[in-house]
Order: structure tokens, then sequence, then C-alpha cells
């Protein structure tokens, strides 16, 4: 895991348990300090299973005698009633992690297994189905790692990484030329994405080097045109990505028209929490 998404893990953590925590689990302390169990966590629903860095994070900063033991790998495959984990250790400690731990674990595996029923939807096309910004504040980063894991790609992670020229970009710099060249200047070696709304806009951003275009809200029709512009007069240079109002149903055909990427806020934005569950074995 790389460094900056370990440390998101444990600040998330830490931030999901003060909030949760307070001033003390005061429920918890009914239990005797003394007393252990084990816990079982099951999934009711089927689910591609992600988070378990965070899960471990929230029990080892809750306590760090409490043992979880994975029965299903991260990035696995549940049916429900699956046994995903089990969780040993002093039992206020497990009370007192329980609600963090699934509450990453469900919605990053939420967030997992819809991607991977968007991405088995276009299988065998070519394309790549990207993200967007569209995600929990605070959990960016998680998002992001749980999209990877259920068979889809990234976008640019935030707005330091990779220029996307919008409309109100060209507007504000005179024109698609000029947000392009600026760009260039401001940061050499950055890619250069621009959203246009027509096959004029896209000729233009084309022509002036443009590394990505994003074709918005263009029909089947001109998706095609495009990408026969994009190969046929400029030896497909620039990559293609179809985005805006693309649904479940539109995602097969636009994928067959040839462009390289779709994005789809709907794999971050819209993704329904797993079901979880956690009762105690032994004690």
């Amino acid at each position: 895991m790389a460094a900056s998404l370990q440390q998101a893990v444990i600040n998330n953590v830490r931030q999901a348990l003060a909030e949760d925590i307070g001033s003390g689990d005061i429920t918890a302390q009914l239990i005797p300090q003394e007393q252990h169990g084990t816990a079982r966590v099951i999934t009711r629903d089927k689910a591609v299973i992600c988070g378990q860095p965070w899960v471990n994070e929230v029990f080892r900063q809750v306590n760090p005698e409490i043992v979880v033991d994975w029965q299903v790998p991260e990035g696995g495959q549940a049916d429900a009633g699956t046994t995903l984990f089990t969780v040993s250790g002093p039992a206020q400690g497990l009370l007192t992690g329980e609600r963090a731990a699934l509450n990453f674990l469900q919605l990053l595996s939420g967030t997992a297994t819809c991607c991977q029923v968007y991405a088995y939807q276009v299988a065998g096309t070519g394309v790549k189905l990207l993200d967007t910004r569209k995600t929990i504040p605070g959990l960016r980063l998680a998002q992001k790692y749980a999209v990877r894991t259920g068979s889809c790609h990234n976008h640019r992670i935030g707005l330091y990484d990779a220029f996307l020229i919008k409309e109100n970009h060209i507007t504000a710099c005179g024109s698609i030329e000029a947000a392009v060249t600026s760009a260039r200047q401001l940061a050499p070696g950055k890619p250069v994405e621009v959203e246009v709304e027509s096959l004029e806009e896209l000729q233009r951003a084309l022509e002036c080097g443009s590394d990505i275009v994003m074709l918005d809200n263009f029909s089947l029709d001109d998706l095609k045109q495009a990408v026969h512009i994009n190969q046929t007069d400029f030896n497909g240079k620039a990559q293609l990505e179809a985005s805006g109002g693309i649904t479940f149903n539109t995602l097969r055909p636009i994928a067959e028209t040839g462009v390289d990427y779709i994005s789809i806020g709907a794999l971050t934005k819209s993704c329904r929490a797993i079901d979880l569950s956690m009762r105690f074995t032994s004690m």
C-alpha cells in the first residue's frame, strides 16, 4: 500500500473513532475490562469485499490486543451469509470498534461491488471505466481505492494532479487554445484534458494538442464520429472520454463506439452500502 494511502487509512480511522467515541464509550463500560470475547462478522449481501486495511486499523487504534482473522481476501467475492472475519480480544474494545469498522467495510465493499457490476457490463470492449471527484468528503482516497478493487479505474485524484479544462475555464481564459497553452506553461508534464460539447470544439481541442478530450453528453452517432476524427485526422494522438448522462443501460453501447474511457459519477456517489452484522460467538 502506498504511503499516502496508508496515512489516509490512519487519519480516516482516527477521525471516525473520535466522532463516535467522544469522551468515552459509556455502554461498553458495562462490561468488565478483563472480559475477552470472539465475534464474527457476516455479510447479508453478495459482495466484493473491500476495506480490510480500515477495519484492521480501527481495532488496532481501539486496542492493539485485538486480533482480526480474515476469512475472505481483499477484493474477494462473498455470498450472503459468508463469515468475512472473526475478531478476538477485550470485549470492550470489540464493541467500541464495531460500528466504525463496519461503516468502512460496508461503504467500501458497496463501492467495489458497484464498480464490478459496471465493469462486467463493458467486458471485452477495451474501454476503461473511470470514477470522478464525486466522493464522500474526507474519504476520497478510500473510495478511489475501492474503485480499483472493483475492477474500475481512477480519474484524477484531485485538482492538483491533472488539468481538466471545462466550459467555465475556457470562458475565463478566452478560448480552448489559450487554456491549453497556459496549462502547458504552468505545469509541463501534467496531463491536459479538455471538456468539449460539440464536434467543432473537439476539432479545436485536438488541434491544440490536448492529451485527453472529454466528450460531454455526446450522442452515440457523435461519439462514433469523434472516434473517427481522432483516429483518421490526428492518428489517435488523444484519448477520448465519454461523460455526462450515462446510465447502466447506455453503458455498453457507449463503450462500443470505440472511446477510450467512460467516466461515471455513480461509481462512488450512488453505490449502496453492504449489509453487515457482527455477533459474539464466545465470551
